[in-house]
């Protein structure tokens, strides 16, 4: 068989061709982020990469080389054993690494060797990088939204996933962030992903919808937690047709509380998320929110977050940022609960199905 290198874009364009994409690189650099479905199998360890680096500086190149190439040839040896044996002759891999193609190419020179069609990315990663954003932006462009705005704790992420219970197209961009958008809303036991991961998940996300129908997503400022929206994306998404979630005080408060149960489980959690709103709210208020969550008291803190924090200037702000706010068909929604979230999709939809395409 042979080994042959394809640009980035072709990778892009025949990524569900293969039969498996494999990442050469080290651990860590496979964990901020790689190529959809990827697996990998590093021809340098972490550890000996910081090896091979340190020869380079302070001996020379050259001895650098020697290390590099017999650790490399160890590793590739354990792939082949380890990861080979039950490949059948069909199986055709795409190997990429960071850049250069030396790791990658090692790993399909010996893939090559033993009889299969290998594909190596020219570029590696980071062509494939520049390719994936280029074409996200395209497709953050071509796709026609429905935002979902609506004030804090009014069940627009329920909403969402009901509606993609539905059958209707939803990109959650709070759950691809691992974070739910707000000064409190770091979510306990999950890290969110580095910059370029979350860029990987929205193009994937994008790239799974028709362009015929309408996507369904969260009103979002720039920022969702650490990681940045692709700018192409929030300016589709500003000038987009908006949904108006709206929802009794008492009911958002239950429903918060529903949502964000590890504050009521872990109450010094919560006071430590507190102390992030001193600087707007002021310190003795927020010693006497923390003195009620110790206490038990969450709802009263819950109310008065909403009506002195999240709730002032919402709807100036989402005027400001979404310029068909003020067009924005109203959603009435009573209560969090499934079977009233599921009725007022049905509403929803079928009022979505009734519109004239051109007037989206």
């Amino acid at each position: 068989m042979s080994v042959a290198r394809i640009s980035a874009r072709q990778a892009l364009e025949r990524l569900g061709q293969f039969s498996e994409i494999i990442d050469a690189r080290s651990e860590s650099e496979f964990n901020l982020d790689r190529l959809p479905g990827a697996t990998n199998w590093p021809s340098l360890h972490d550890e000996e990469r910081v090896r091979v680096g340190t020869l380079y500086k302070q001996v020379s190149p050259f001895e650098a080389r020697k290390l590099g190439a017999a650790l490399v040839a160890r590793n590739i040896g354990h792939h082949i054993e380890q990861n080979v044996q039950d490949k059948p002759k069909h199986w055709q891999p795409l190997v990429y690494c960071w850049r250069g193609g030396h790791r990658s190419g090692a790993l399909a020179l010996v893939l090559g060797q033993i009889g299969f069609r290998v594909d190596v990315v020219e570029g590696g990663y980071k062509a494939f990088r520049a390719a994936m954003l280029e074409d996200l932006a395209q497709r953050a462009a071509g796709l026609s939204y429905r935002v979902v705005c609506g004030p804090t704790g009014s069940g627009k992420t329920r909403l969402l996933h009901a509606l993609a219970d539905a059958g209707a197209q939803v990109l959650d961009l709070e759950a691809l962030a691992s974070h739910r958008a707000s000064v409190l809303g770091m979510i306990p036991g999950k890290s969110q992903p580095s910059q370029k991961r979350f860029d990987t998940l929205v193009w994937q996300a994008l790239r799974a919808f028709n362009p015929g129908k309408p996507v369904y997503v969260e009103a979002e400022s720039k920022k969702v937690g650490n990681v940045t929206l692709p700018e192409s994306l929030v300016t589709a998404m500003r000038t987009s047709a908006c949904l108006r979630v709206e929802m009794p005080e008492e009911a958002r408060v239950a429903l918060l509380l529903e949502d964000y149960s590890f504050f009521v489980e872990d109450p010094e959690f919560f006071c430590r998320r507190l102390d992030a709103l001193t600087m707007q709210r002021g310190k003795a208020t927020i010693e006497e929110w923390k003195a009620l969550v110790r206490a038990g008291e969450l709802q009263p803190v819950v109310r008065e977050l909403l009506r002195l924090h999240y709730d002032p200037g919402y709807a100036d702000s989402t005027r400001r940022h979404f310029t068909r706010f003020d067009e924005a068909c109203p959603v009435r929604i009573e209560d969090g609960r499934s079977q009233t979230l599921a009725l007022k999709c049905a509403e929803i939809l079928k009022r979505e199905s009734s519109t004239p395409k051109n007037g989206s």
